[in-house]
């Protein structure tokens, strides 16, 4: 089964600290539904391989390549050592993951049948039928939500937050390990009605008990450039200390385990 799959991904990062628990093997998919108008990853939206250009107008590199289930595995267990040392083990990122299914279904059956921990990092957007099919060979979700408003949400990434919503009430339903992730944009997501929405949605959830907030940054401004692609938030300034102190308060007072980064 794992030669009968090949996708396409546009990195994969060793020694990742921030995508689940010990040094993990990040893995990032081609593609993603969404088109968050503060997505440092823009690389990942277009799930096909695309050229990346220099100032001057000249072609430097193809970002994306298609590879097999083998190939990414081949990768992976070179960092097997560093799994079994500080209890870390590979994550599935990208774009979105899920936009790829048969091909993050084998690479997670391979994954299980070398016990190494998996974990999804997911924007949530996708047929419950997709995630129906993997929730059961995915140790931990980490789960983006940034919005709770429908028109807002499809304002600033595209599509309906309902599917995100609804996937994510059936999982933790489910009992799955789940931590939310909180995408920080200023004036966007930060704002008092949207965090005041946020709060009371998961609240009623039972199993979710951290989320990580994600100060928006412009390191991927470049990115942008390179790709031709227009940037939204151009002049857009990261969230303050205070404000960032104060979200932090927010969520541990309503009983989350909350933290920057993640």
């Amino acid at each position: 089964m794992e030669t009968q799959s090949r996708g396409v991904i546009f990195d994969i990062k060793k020694y990742a600290l921030h995508d689940g628990p010990g040094i993990r093997t990040t893995v990032f998919l081609k593609g993603c539904p969404l088109n968050c108008w503060w997505c440092h990853n823009p690389e990942g939206q277009n799930p096909k391989p695309e050229r990346i250009w220099e100032e001057q107008n000249t072609q430097k590199e193809i970002i994306g390549r298609e590879v097999s289930v083998e190939e990414v595995i081949t990768e992976i267990e070179k960092d097997l050592i560093f799994y079994d040392q500080s209890g870390g083990g590979v994550t599935f990122s990208g774009g979105e993951p899920l936009m790829q299914p048969d091909f993050l279904d084998h690479l997670l059956i391979a994954c299980l049948t070398r016990e190494l921990s998996t974990t999804l990092d997911t924007c949530g957007y996708a047929s419950w039928e997709i995630i129906k099919r993997i929730k059961d060979k995915v140790d931990l979700f980490l789960y983006d939500l940034k919005m709770i408003d429908d028109a807002k949400h499809q304002k600033y990434t595209g599509v309906s937050v309902l599917p995100v919503l609804s996937n994510l009430k059936k999982l933790d339903e489910e009992g799955k390990y789940i931590i939310i992730r909180f995408p920080v944009i200023t004036g966007i997501t930060e704002t008092e009605e949207n965090i005041s929405q946020l709060a009371e949605w998961i609240t009623k959830l039972e199993t979710i008990k951290e989320i990580n907030l994600l100060p928006f940054h412009k390191i991927g401004y470049s990115k942008y450039i390179k790709l031709k692609r227009e940037n939204k938030l151009l002049n857009l300034n990261p969230p303050s200390t205070e404000r960032l102190d104060q979200l932090l308060d927010i969520f541990r007072e309503l009983g989350f385990k909350t933290k920057l980064g993640g």
